[in-house]
């Protein structure tokens, strides 16, 4: 791995904005060590750490990061898009969308289906034995909470070539319609009381953050600091005289979350994140000149996703261990559990590199020829198949794997999901995804997702 990395450091190209990796490794990262830290596990359950010491909330608007992660692949998608635009053969548009819209999704979509297919086979092991009481539970139902992020990020993908349209048609305007939507379905929520339409923001929100990125690429982010400033100002009026709660992750118990659905405050606190990490761009890119630097970002983007889609497995991994060696799990905020954070951090890492180093193999993207954008019929088949995945991961991480025989449901949107059938439209998702993709190669990538 040092050698592939140090060639693949010494290879970037100059035009390559290093900046954009440090920020998606660092957007991930973050989400991963808060999780690990927020997590106020007990012999007797899973509770949450912000909710036992609610001073520490007002961390979350530094620490809620993943709208930067939207941000950056907003960026990444347009100069891909782009690319394959600028390749294809005349009046060949449909099959770049094609291309591109194939090559992003098997590189989401290979490490999640291992991470789906090795915890539904651990799922319906423990079952069948009996098993599934206790932290054991607790995990078959979390575990899966994290794919929430890829399902949002499969529409993104999806939704790129007609919102970069947008965007090189209307710029700033693009984005306001989006914030636009936001804001309507947050009044239509909040004072009309209309059902089910908050759950158009994982959408708009989302959405509108994504069409940052593009603003990012085509250097229109000209003032940051006024970005930054005002959505600050929003966010902390939003929350001080509207129905938003001060967190920006969710609660348990509380009635509003600012996360799921996403609302106005959300995106906000989206647009003081962007507008800050752009303050920074500058001093981050001097850095990221030195060699020892931008390789150890090389090596961290080629394994993001696998340590971020099995960090919770490490984190339940490292308790199970605990209370089977009938170690003292100290109350939750305690001076003891404070004490006892760098050993579980260390462990938590430490069990994460090992799982990498396990799965990182299905994160390399698939070998591909150069060949025409697209073939016949590709096109609907990888469409079908974003669509089932989208909705399949969403519902698996909503249900998650408890009672995976015992016809457990969850509502995604309006609609009950179990997790078998979340498991099959994920998996009947993928299966098309890969079929439209042989033999119809195309490099689809300046920067990866």
């Amino acid at each position: 791995m040092g050698s592939s990395v140090r060639e693949l450091a010494g290879a970037t190209p100059a035009i390559r904005d290093r900046y954009v990796d440090l920020l998606r490794v660092a957007s991930l990262g973050a989400v991963v060590l808060g999780h690990w830290l927020m997590a106020a596990v007990t012999p007797d359950g899973v509770g949450n750490l912000l909710a036992v010491v609610p001073e520490l909330q007002p961390l979350t608007w530094l620490l809620q990061v993943m709208p930067v992660f939207f941000f950056v692949g907003g960026f990444s998608h347009a100069l891909s898009y782009r690319s394959l635009l600028r390749k294809r053969p005349e009046g060949a548009e449909d099959s770049v969308y094609s291309a591109f819209l194939r090559a992003r999704l098997q590189r989401l979509l290979r490490p999640t289906m291992v991470f789906v297919l090795v915890w539904g086979a651990a799922a319906l092991l423990v079952q069948l034995l009996g098993g599934g009481g206790g932290l054991t539970g607790v995990t078959l139902r979390m575990v899966t909470q994290p794919l929430w992020f890829i399902g949002i990020y499969l529409a993104m993908v999806a939704f790129t070539p007609p919102l970069l349209r947008l965007h090189e048609r209307y710029g700033w305007g693009a984005f306001a319609g989006l914030a636009g939507a936001a804001l309507a379905v947050d009044v239509l929520r909040f004072a009309a009381g209309v059902p089910y339409v908050e759950f158009l923001n994982f959408a708009f929100v989302w959405l509108a953050v994504h069409q940052l990125g593009f603003l990012r690429a085509d250097g229109r982010i000209r003032r940051p600091a006024l970005l930054a400033g005002a959505g600050l100002v929003t966010a902390g009026a939003l929350v001080a005289f509207g129905p938003y709660p001060l967190s920006m992750v969710g609660m348990p118990g509380e009635k509003v979350s600012n996360m799921a659905p996403p609302t106005l405050a959300l995106l906000c606190h989206g647009l003081w994140l962007v507008g800050a990490v752009e303050l920074l761009r500058a001093p981050a890119a001097r850095l990221l000149e030195r060699p020892r630097v931008w390789r150890a970002v090389v090596a961290a983007n080629g394994v993001a996703m696998t340590a971020f889609l099995w960090h919770l497995t490490a984190m339940f991994g490292v308790y199970g261990a605990l209370l089977a060696l009938d170690a003292e799990l100290p109350e939750p905020a305690s001076a003891a559990w404070w004490a006892q954070v760098p050993l579980r951090l260390a462990l938590a890492a430490a069990l994460t590199a090992g799982l990498v180093a396990a799965f990182r193999a299905f994160e390399r993207p698939a070998s591909t020829a150069p060949g025409s954008p697209g073939a016949a019929g590709a096109g609907p088949l990888t469409a079908l198949g974003a669509t089932l995945c989208l909705l399949g991961v969403l519902g698996l991480s909503m249900v998650g794997f408890g009672g995976l025989l015992d016809g457990r449901t969850a509502l995604l949107i309006a609609v009950p999901v179990s997790a078998p059938a979340a498991v099959a439209m994920t998996l009947a998702g993928w299966l098309l995804v890969e079929r439209a993709g042989r033999g119809t190669g195309v490099r689809a990538g300046l920067q990866r997702p």
